[in-house]
């Protein structure tokens, strides 16, 4: 009848005695009707050797659909092995005289036979899928359960890390960054490159650093002088008096096409720079394995006073091991691979509950993979734990607005007069609003 359901019913004979169950653990409802359908009609048909499946409707228009497994299934899951008998017995001793004695000889023999049937198909598909379901309904009931759980404690301390963690206390906050001094706009780390950042307000200045070979500290990105001066020579190979001046012009690396002029031509030591912007916080990046080059900074952090002001920078976790080191009162940034780490952590949700001992998240943004992996929520919070975010080195106002949209803290650019009129614009519009 329509209106009601139809229930699945799987039976078979053990011990001598007729067994049934709602399959798969669906609940049968109205039971006391189902039950006087299940004793009234269904095990008698099945005594008279219908074994079939089929529906059949009993009083009140509850109608139920009976299944004949092959096999006898394992014991009812919501009852012990000791129970399971008992339970059965007593429904034989209600309806066992009509039961057909066919019913309990062995199935293998005829198991063959009854494959090629359609209904014998039907019956080797319903009894394989009942111990399918009774397999795992123990992993269910315990694995939904846990899981759902510990998805609601990774949101929640997603957005709440404070009652886990103490976070991370700022010395400064970097909006503007500029990348070697600012490289779109002047001959990159040189000092004039860096007095035009200042004169645009930059809060962090970024820098590389090399040794030269009578031991002093100089900034410059690359470790061969071709690029930059054209002289095919390591700035190892040279005394600091002998290094080249900049080429004229160079050319910029992340704005390909455009190229940089400048008046100062010189190639500056950390020291001057240390000395001309005592309080300017910078970020130094150290790219080759070079023990003594490590050493010499964290010296010079160390002398001028500007251990919380100045950031460890490397990709690679191995050097960054030495940085620490060297002057572990240094903050100090994600590697490479701490920061697929850390990205692998957030989507597995565990993030929450691992601490960071970075203090800086500085992150290559402007590719299509890193824009669609990035989410606000990671960086929110990184920042409840006092993680600062920067995206680099973005050039272009759009790149400008997609990372502040995400949440960052600061950019880091090649043209820091841009990023200051964006800033600027920024801020002008939300003070009117």
């Amino acid at each position: 009848m329509q209106g009601h359901p139809t229930h699945t019913l799987i039976f078979w004979k053990w011990q001598g005695v007729v067994c049934f169950i709602p399959w798969p653990h669906t609940p049968v409802g109205r039971g006391k009707a189902v039950a006087d359908l299940v004793l009234k009609d269904l095990i008698p048909q099945c005594g008279q050797g219908q074994r079939g499946a089929g529906v059949y409707e009993g009083s009140g228009g509850v109608r139920a659909r009976a299944a004949w497994p092959l096999l006898p299934p394992p014991p009812h899951p919501q009852l012990s092995p000791a129970a399971w008998p008992q339970a059965s017995s007593r429904l034989g001793r209600s309806q066992g005289r009509g039961i057909s004695q066919g019913w309990s000889q062995p199935v293998l023999a005829r198991q063959s036979e009854r494959q090629h049937s359609p209904s014998g198909t039907a019956e080797l598909a319903a009894a394989r899928a009942w111990r399918g379901s009774v397999a795992m309904s123990p992993l269910l009931y315990y694995a939904l359960p846990a899981l759902g759980s510990y998805v609601m404690l990774s949101i929640f301390f997603l957005r709440r890390p404070r009652l886990l963690h103490t976070p991370w206390v700022p010395a400064f906050y970097p909006r503007l960054g500029a990348h070697r001094g600012g490289s779109g706009e002047r001959l990159e780390n040189t000092m004039e490159a860096m007095e035009n950042s200042m004169a645009q307000r930059a809060d962090l200045l970024e820098l590389d650093c090399q040794l030269t070979r009578d031991g002093v500290v100089v900034v410059s990105h690359d470790e061969n002088l071709s690029r930059q001066s054209g002289m095919n020579r390591d700035v190892g190979s040279l005394d600091f008096e002998e290094l080249p001046l900049y080429k004229e012009e160079l050319e910029v690396y992340f704005s390909p096409g455009r190229f940089a002029h400048g008046s100062d031509r010189h190639m500056m030591r950390l020291e001057d720079l240390f000395r001309r912007f005592p309080r300017m916080p910078m970020s130094v990046e150290v790219k080759g394995e070079n023990d003594e080059l490590i050493h010499k900074i964290a010296g010079l952090v160390r002398r001028f006073d500007r251990s919380e002001i100045t950031i460890w920078a490397s990709e690679k976790s191995s050097i960054m091991k030495k940085c620490k080191a060297a002057n572990p009162e240094m903050p100090f940034s994600f590697t490479t691979s701490r920061g697929f780490w850390l990205l692998l952590l957030y989507y597995l949700g565990l993030l929450p509950f691992i601490p960071i001992p970075e203090r800086f998240f500085i992150c290559f943004l402007p590719t299509i993979i890193n824009r669609f992996i990035m989410r606000k929520s990671l960086i929110q919070h990184l920042e409840r734990r006092g993680v600062q975010v920067i995206f680099w080195c973005l050039n272009e106002e759009s790149d400008f607005e997609v990372a502040f949209r995400l949440g960052a803290t600061g950019i880091i650019t090649d043209y820091p007069t841009a990023l200051r009129r964006y800033l600027d614009t920024q801020g002008a519009a939300a003070r009117a609003s």
